[in-house]
């Protein structure tokens, strides 16, 4: 591995190693092209989270899903803002974790990294699952296991040829969900004015009748803001992907200047459609979900299992997207010389022994949910469960100096830039702390904040011993 020992004197004992630099002298290629990061960053907002997890927001929070989409939807377009300055500023395969490492010192990149590193790998494990309960739904006399292996198989395999290729699947993965969210938001805004057969347009009454806005006041509010934050998760691959691209600057600031329009219309849209076409309160949001219950209001054939293809596609482009951003990750880390060197190696452009560490991890966290699902699989799920308000906030705290640093000595480089920087910084770090917050008072949510805190202090300590061994020799 091609790295620069950090000198002794230096403050922060950080390694200046370029992220690309590998065991072997090759680097990371630039396969990824505009049209792949455009499609990542667009079919990248919409998850398994909005589909499956939306079910959960809608219950707690009622109409008001709307606000809680749109308040915890603001906060992560101004991390998003902050991480393209960055990542337009620096284009790096570690992203926000070089940036850290850069800011604040190599311990708070080996933090971000490597807990980024495990959520996507534990994120890998539950997606594939997922999937596979939906397969094993379609093909009874098959066991959810041949599905899981088979998936992990062909998507590892993806992930080890050129990076292309895996812009290819996501290229097209994100392609078809855009055309799914797009016709659904379409259907349910004809519904609304009434002008699909058979319907009449509902009005407000759906969103001021069956207890009102609020049905279940703030206290349903905040749970609903919890539901919808996590279902942002994984935006933050694109920053990753952008510096595998041709133009790494143009990709990253397009994808983060598009973001808002992306959220508002995907995320906050999409409630809107389904709290205004059918009543929140309607025990088919409950049975089918929030998506297969319009479709099926409006008389759509066949919609339990259009959705099921679509959550499939949502659930396998996760996967896919998860093996590569963990790798990378991964493989950024070691380069810095925070992971075993031996890990380091490029071949034709792609870390695979970076690739097959995360896969094989994912997959092993596969088999801890059928031998252990609700111990080890449990524990995995809850270490990482807050793990991306860490990130989050390691984001916020970067860019605070590395702004400063930028306008002093690199202005030119300042392609995106936060806006009303430091005022919204100190906003998005306060809506940060505010989740936290509300995650404590939840019964249900505070065992993995606890849990996340545990495994982000035993980083953190690691990293502060390896930063100070590293400053003393």
């Amino acid at each position: 591995m091609n790295r620069t020992p950090p000198s002794a004197a230096s403050a922060g004992a950080r390694s200046t190693a370029a992220p690309g630099a590998a065991q072997d002298g090759g680097a990371l290629s630039h396969g990824l092209k505009q049209r792949h990061l455009s499609m990542i960053a667009l079919g990248g907002v919409i998850g398994a989270g909005l589909f499956v997890g939306s079910r959960a927001g809608i219950a707690a929070a009622g109409p008001s899903i709307v606000l809680a989409y749109a308040v915890s939807g603001a906060l992560v377009m101004l991390v998003m803002r902050m991480l393209g300055e960055m990542s337009a500023a620096h284009p790096a395969s570690g992203s926000f974790s070089v940036h850290a490492d850069r800011s604040i010192g190599s311990w708070a990149g080996f933090t971000a990294g490597w807990m980024f590193t495990a959520l996507l790998c534990v994120a890998v494990a539950a997606e594939a699952l997922g999937a596979a309960d939906v397969l094993h739904q379609w093909f009874p006399a098959t066991q959810p296991w041949m599905w899981v292996l088979l998936i992990m198989i062909v998507f590892t395999a993806t992930n080890l040829t050129a990076v292309g290729n895996f812009g290819e699947f996501e290229f097209w993965f994100a392609a078809l969900k855009v055309a799914a969210i797009t016709v659904f938001l379409v259907l349910g805004v004809l519904a609304i004015f009434g002008l699909l057969p058979g319907t009449s347009a509902p009005g407000a009454s759906n969103l001021t009748g069956h207890g009102g806005f609020l049905p279940k006041g703030v206290d349903g509010l905040m749970v609903g803001v919890l539901a919808s934050v996590f279902a942002y998760g994984g935006l933050e691959t694109v920053s990753i992907a952008a510096a595998e691209s041709e133009d790494p600057v143009r990709g990253v600031a397009r994808a983060v200047r598009t973001a808002m329009w992306r959220i508002a219309l995907f995320y906050v849209g999409s409630m809107a459609v389904i709290v205004t076409v059918i009543p929140w309160s309607a025990p088919s949001i409950a049975k089918s979900g929030p998506y297969v219950a319009v479709l099926d209001y409006l008389k759509i054939p066949a919609a339990g299992q259009i959705m099921n293809v679509v959550i499939l596609i949502a659930l396998l482009s996760a996967v896919n997207a998860n093996i590569y951003g963990s790798s990378r990750m991964a493989y950024s880390l070691i380069a810095r010389g925070q992971g075993p060197a031996f890990l380091g190696r490029v071949t034709g452009g792609v870390p695979r022994r970076a690739v097959l560490l995360c896969a094989a991890f994912g997959f092993l966290a596969v088999l801890f949910s059928f031998w252990w699902p609700t111990t080890v699989f449990q524990w995995l799920l809850n270490m990482v469960g807050a793990a991306t308000l860490v990130v989050w906030g390691f984001i916020a705290a970067a860019q605070l100096r590395t702004r400063r640093k930028l306008e002093r000595e690199a202005p030119e480089k300042l392609v995106v830039k936060m806006w009303a920087y430091p005022y919204l910084t100190w906003v998005a770090l306060a809506g940060i702390v505010a989740v936290l917050v509300l995650m404590l008072r939840d019964d249900s949510q505070r065992i993995q904040l606890l849990f996340t805190g545990g495994f982000g202090i035993v980083l953190a300590v690691t990293g502060l011993i390896r930063q100070r061994t590293l400053a003393r020799r």
